[in-house]
């Protein structure tokens, strides 16, 4: 991948020196990330796509598309809030009905939510399978 990565980051660089600013913008702004870009080369694991991120907004969009949207600015944080919880959730193969009513229940008590971190026991489970 050296002679891959050398000749992308030329390109990079003379993009940032084109004279077009559409342009030389995120040719910039890749390049100050060049350690991150590359990642997928070094770390075993990590996919060269943002697929997976892809795939955790699509029920948002399909959902926006779907619907009107919301009506407030609270409406949208809201929505914003629950995809996010029950992305994280899925991907630590935790059940979302039981998480909501848990924090559910934690706010009628005035108690602190239940955690969206994994516990020990899924981050072994995960280490497990990912080997």
């Amino acid at each position: 991948m050296s002679p891959v990565r050398r000749e992308v980051e030329r390109l990079l660089d003379a993009g940032t020196r084109c004279g077009v600013p559409k342009t030389e913008g995120p040719c910039l702004d890749i390049l100050k990330r060049r350690e991150a870009l590359w990642t997928f080369v070094e770390v075993e694991g990590i996919e060269p796509t943002n697929n997976t991120a892809e795939r955790t907004i699509r029920p948002g969009v399909l959902w926006r598309k779907g619907s009107i949207g919301t009506q407030s600015e609270e409406g949208s944080r809201f929505v914003g809030s629950m995809m996010t919880v029950v992305a994280t959730l899925k991907q630590q193969k935790r059940n979302v009905l039981e998480y909501l009513t848990e924090a559910c229940e934690a706010a009628l008590w005035c108690e602190a939510a239940p955690s969206l971190l994994p516990t020990i026991d899924q981050k072994e489970a995960e280490s497990e399978t990912a080997v």
